[in-house]
C-alpha cells in the first residue's frame, strides 16, 4: 500500500539492516466486462479449490468474537512505523497500529473485522496484519492465486474522509530493512479511499521518483464494483500472477472481472527479474489519511465518522501449474566455489560487499527461517560427503545457530549443518567443513539458517562440497 509520498514498510526483527533488491513491474490494461453481483452475506467460507488448483494457505477467520488472528498464521505491526523504518509507515497515514481487540477482532461469524477507533483528544487507532508467511510466488510454469473475500468500511461521504482500507503484497526483502522500497516490489490487490465506490490496484517497482514503474504513483487501474458497492456489500478481490504465459503476467480482478493487467515485457528485463524472484507476504490494513487519501482531498477531519471496519470473510492462496522449482539442469559444480549471492530464490538475505579474498560479495545478516535457494548443482557419480563454507559472525554474546544443506526442498531434512558463532566480526571470515550424507547427482541445494534466537548469526561468502 504506497502512495504518492513516499515508502511503505513491513513488519520484520530489529537487528543489522538486511535484504536484498526486487522489483515489480509494469504497465497497465484496463478491460470493462460485465460481472456478477457479489452477495452481501458476511459469513461464507473460502471455496474449495477449483479442479487443478492447490491450497498453499487460507485462513477462514474461524474464531470466539471479541478475540485476536491467529498468530501462527500472522503477525501485527504495531505503532506508527517499523523499527528505524520510515515515519508513518512511510505513507504520511496518521494513525497508531495496535493489536488491542478494539481495532482487530474476528466478530464470531467467521469474519475478522480492522476497525478504526478515535479518542476523545481526537487520536487515530486501526490495525494491519501481515502474513508470517514470506514465500508466496508463482511454481515454475505455474501460476499463484492470492484472494480475498472482503466488505470495504462501510461509510461514505464526508463521514468516510480519510479511510485507507487495503489487501496488499510486499516483497519478502523488504521484511527487516524499510528501505529498500520500491525495488522489492508491491502488489496492491485491493485499495480504497474516501468510501468511493472504486477498487484500485497498483503495482510498485524501480526507483523512486519517477523510473520505470512511475513511482510515487505506480503502475495502477481500477473499475467501480460490480453490482453492489463496494462499501455495501462483499466482494471477492484477486491476483493472479501467471508464469505459465509466453509473456509472465500478473492480473487483478473484481468478482471475476480482470481489470488489471501488468506483464513483464512492460519494463526492462532486470526490473522485472528483481521484482519478481523471491517471495511475498500478505497484508491486510486499514489506515487514516496519507498520500493516496490527500490525492483525493485529504483527511480524515472533524466530519470523519470513527467505527468503520474493513470486514475479511476469508484470505487464500493457491497455486496451479509448474512444479516448485525448474528441473535440475546441472549448471553448478558441487566441487567449486559456489558464490552465496548467486541464489536463485531466497528469503531474508541481503547482499553485501566483502572484504574477504578475492572480493565480490557475500550474503549477509542471515537469521533463524532465512533461506537461499541454488539450482541444478551437480554432485557427479561419485559421493559428496562433505559441506564447506566461508562464514564471519559478528553476533553477540550467546548467539549462534546452525548453517544448513537440504536437497530438492527446504521441508526435506538436512543432509548436513554445522554450528557458528561469532568469528570475530562480519567481515571475519572462517572457513568451516562439516561432514554430509553422501550426495550423487544433480539436485537443488537449500542453505537454510536455523537459530534458538531471534538475531542474525551469521554471513556467507562461498561454498562448495567434497569428496
Amino acid at each position: 500500500m504506497s502512495d504518492t509520498t513516499g515508502t511503505p514498510g513491513t513488519t520484520g526483527r530489529p537487528g543489522r539492516v538486511r535484504r536484498a533488491l526486487v522489483a515489480v513491474l509494469g504497465t497497465l490494461a484496463l478491460t470493462a466486462v460485465a460481472a456478477t453481483a457479489a452477495s452481501t452475506s458476511a459469513n461464507a467460507t473460502a471455496p474449495p479449490p477449483p479442479s487443478g488448483w492447490t491450497e498453499v494457505f487460507t485462513d477462514d477467520f474461524n474464531g470466539a468474537a471479541g478475540t485476536g488472528v491467529n498468530t501462527a498464521n500472522w503477525q501485527y505491526a504495531t505503532g506508527t512505523s517499523y523499527p528505524g523504518g520510515p515515519a508513518n509507515w512511510g505513507t504520511g497515514e496518521i494513525e497508531r497500529m495496535t493489536n488491542s481487540t478494539d481495532n482487530v477482532a474476528l466478530d464470531g461469524s467467521g469474519n475478522l473485522r480492522i476497525t478504526p477507533r478515535r479518542d476523545a483528544a481526537g487520536n487515530w487507532t486501526s490495525g494491519r496484519i501481515e502474513t508470517n508467511r514470506t514465500d508466496f510466488q508463482p511454481p515454475a510454469g505455474g501460476t499463484l492465486r492470492v484472494e480475498s473475500r472482503i466488505q470495504m468500511p462501510n461509510v461514505t461521504g464526508t463521514a468516510a474522509r480519510g479511510y485507507w482500507p487495503a489487501f496488499w503484497m510486499l516483497g519478502t526483502p523488504f521484511r527487516g530493512n524499510y528501505w529498500n522500497w520500491p525495488s522489492v516490489g508491491e502488489l496492491d490487490i485491493l485499495e480504497n479511499v474516501q468510501g468511493l465506490n472504486n477498487v484500485w490496484s497498483t503495482m510498485h517497482c524501480g526507483t523512486s521518483p519517477g523510473g520505470p514503474c512511475n513511482e510515487t504513483t505506480g503502475i495502477g487501474g481500477s473499475t467501480p464494483c460490480p453490482g453492489s458497492t463496494c462499501q455495501s456489500g462483499f466482494h471477492t478481490y484477486r491476483m493472479e500472477w501467471d508464469r505459465s504465459t509466453a509473456v509472465e503476467e500478473i492480473r487483478f480482478y473484481v468478482d471475476g472481472l480482470n481489470y488489471h493487467t501488468v506483464r513483464a515485457n512492460q519494463v526492462d528485463a532486470t526490473t522485472w527479474a528483481n521484482a519478481t524472484n523471491h517471495g511475498f507476504f500478505i497484508i491486510l490494513n486499514v489506515a487514516m489519511g496519507g498520500g493516496f487519501v490527500d490525492a483525493f482531498g485529504g483527511g480524515p477531519d472533524a466530519n470523519t465518522v470513527p467505527g468503520h471496519p474493513m470486514v475479511v470473510d476469508y484470505v487464500q492462496v493457491l497455486s496451479s501449474g509448474g512444479g516448485t522449482t525448474p528441473p535440475p539442469t546441472g549448471n553448478r559444480n558441487a566441487y567449486s566455489p559456489i558464490q552465496a549471492e548467486s541464489r536463485d530464490t531466497q528469503s531474508g538475505t541481503v547482499t553485501e560487499t566483502t572484504t574477504d579474498s578475492g572480493g565480490g560479495q557475500n550474503i549477509a545478516a542471515l537469521a533463524n527461517g532465512d533461506w537461499a535457494h541454488y539450482r541444478g548443482v551437480d554432485f557427479g557419480s561419485t559421493a559428496a560427503r562433505q559441506f564447506v563454507a566461508r562464514v564471519a559472525s559478528g553476533a553477540g554474546g550467546g548467539v549462534s545457530g546452525l548453517v544448513e544443506v537440504r536437497l530438492d526442498s527446504r521441508g526435506n531434512a538436512p543432509v548436513g549443518s554445522f554450528a557458528v558463532g561469532n568469528t570475530g566480526g562480519w567481515q571475519s571470515w572462517r572457513t568451516v567443513p562439516a561432514n554430509i550424507g553422501a550426495v550423487t547427482g544433480v539436485h537443488d541445494v537449500y542453505l537454510t539458517f536455523t537459530s534458538g534466537q531471534p538475531a542474525d548469526f551469521v554471513n556467507v561468502n562461498w561454498f562448495n562440497f567434497a569428496r
